[in-house]
């Protein structure tokens, strides 16, 4: 969690995992998971005791995403959280994927394919949906439609 301030898990909890991924011989993808302010107190923010960034900061986040970007991370995870009242405002989403060079994953709050559809749009590499299309494949079948970009 690159935006929080915990260091058990800006680091601690990656020592725990190092020598367990090696023994499964698991790739791993160093990704720079920054959490956005949702309006009301999500799981991850209670559970990782990290504040998460304003979402009218879109300057903090992109400066996070260039630090994660310079400490060798292969992506950036701007999420809400579960539970969230609101999705990452698509601004601070072209702001970040416009300022790194990285793939952008975006989660959290995502209550429709159309909004789907706009995050991708505003820069989103990957969407994260989460329960919105656990038990529904109609659901899952549009937001997979509205997503996909065809060229």
């Amino acid at each position: 969690m690159i935006s929080g301030r915990n260091s058990e898990l800006l680091i601690g909890e990656h020592v725990r995992a190092a020598p367990l991924i090696k023994e499964y011989g698991i790739e791993p993808i160093a990704t720079g998971y920054i959490l956005v302010e949702s309006g009301v107190v999500t799981s991850v923010e209670f559970m990782s005791h990290t504040r998460p960034l304003p979402r009218t900061k879109t300057d903090i986040a992109m400066a996070h995403a260039l630090a994660a970007e310079y400490l060798g991370m292969k992506a950036i995870y701007l999420e809400t959280g579960s539970g969230s009242d609101e999705s990452v405002p698509l601004k601070m989403i072209s702001d970040v994927s416009n300022y790194v060079s990285l793939p952008i994953i975006v989660g959290g709050g995502i209550r429709d394919d159309i909004l789907a559809r706009d995050i991708v749009d505003a820069g989103a590499s990957f969407v994260v949906t989460g329960s919105l299309v656990e038990d529904d494949s109609a659901c899952l079948a549009q937001v997979g439609a509205a997503i996909h970009v065809k060229e």
